[in-house]
């Protein structure tokens, strides 16, 4: 990988000096130098090449010196590092750049094979700097796509000989369905499908999140989250009559005309679940979830539930009855269960 070094110095024979001297690496294309003769030259050149690597620079200059173009840096060029090179007589103002972020100096006359281990040494440091901000900007985009419970498991030591524990917790599980969508999405332009699609699933999140719950997956048009800790079921129930509100108040003209006006189906059930990474170890194709029939009755129940309602099961209604207000529906025959379960509406 190539180093590219601005070299700030009014001294014109600094710049053949430098060119004989790295002849070799310049010949390699390892080292690029650029070549300023003032702090103000300096901050034109970094503006034309912001991947400057190292800048080396004299103090005492015309128009904008060392010092003044150090404090200006940090500005627009943070990874940046300056190696000061000076005389030793001005010890004062070298301890005054260090100061104010100088990485290193090297005295004047200049010991080339000093400079070149300084230059070395900084290249090193300039690099880890880049790494670590490259890990936190990948670490951020992870986060657009990755759960935060899955994060924070990744960074557990040892993680990797883990992959496949399992754990079962207590939890509650939402689904959430945007009705109708996919019949929206066979007559509008896929752009205006996506488009709206992203909104309403931003507005599902921010209210899961807002209550404590996370995202567990994203299923085409619907939504699963799960809440853990205190008060769990109380949040989920918080967050569906949020979430139901939400969406109701959108009303959105589509290209032919229409004006969409969506609405959403729930299910929400509460209990025991296994929690841990699902899937195929050899294919590297693992999905950090919940699973057991807590979650499939979960899914059921939304599956069952008219646009607008937020179901749940004669079991939850007995456990929230004082805290809302529901309604019964009557039982309900789910898949895979022997006998009708008696289902309720929350209304607020």
């Amino acid at each position: 990988m190539k180093t590219k070094i601005l070299v700030v110095d009014d001294e014109a024979d600094l710049e053949l000096l430098i060119k004989q001297k790295f002849r070799r690496k310049i010949r390699e294309n390892a080292y690029e130098f650029i070549f300023a003769s003032n702090g103000q030259e300096a901050l034109d050149r970094l503006g034309e090449h912001p991947d400057t690597d190292i800048v080396l620079s004299d103090i005492n200059m015309p128009v904008m010196d060392g010092l003044t173009l150090l404090s200006r840096m940090h500005e627009n060029n943070p990874v940046t590092k300056t190696v000061m090179v000076s005389a030793y007589g001005d010890m004062e103002n070298i301890r005054a750049a260090m100061n104010r972020g100088a990485f290193d100096f090297v005295c004047k006359p200049v010991d080339f094979n000093d400079l070149e281990l300084t230059m070395e040494k900084t290249i090193v440091h300039v690099q880890q700097l880049r790494d670590t901000m490259r890990a936190i900007q990948e670490n951020n985009i992870l986060r657009m796509y990755v759960d935060e419970t899955v994060i924070n498991f990744m960074a557990r030591p040892g993680f990797e000989n883990t992959l496949l524990a399992s754990e079962t917790v207590e939890a509650t599980v939402m689904f959430v369905d945007i009705c109708g969508f996919t019949s929206l999405s066979e007559t509008q332009p896929a752009g205006t499908v996506v488009s709206l699609l992203n909104k309403y699933f931003d507005q599902i999140v921010h209210e899961v999140i807002a209550h404590g719950g996370y995202i567990d997956k994203f299923m085409g048009d619907a939504v699963m989250a799960v809440f853990k800790g205190d008060y769990h079921l109380d949040r989920a129930i918080d967050a569906a009559l949020v979430v139901r509100t939400q969406l109701k108040a959108n009303h959105d003209l589509m290209p032919d005309g229409t004006d969409y006006h969506p609405a959403v189906s729930m299910g929400i059930n509460t209990g025991e679940m296994v929690s841990g990474n699902i899937g195929s170890a050899s294919l590297k194709r693992l999905d950090y979830t919940v699973i057991g029939d807590t979650v499939n009755v979960s899914q059921r129940l939304q599956s069952a539930a008219q646009p607008n309602q937020i179901i749940i099961t004669e079991s939850i209604y007995q456990r929230i009855k004082e805290s809302f207000e529901c309604q019964p529906i009557g039982e309900l025959k789910l898949k895979n269960k022997a006998h009708p379960i008696m289902t309720y509406e929350v209304v607020a």
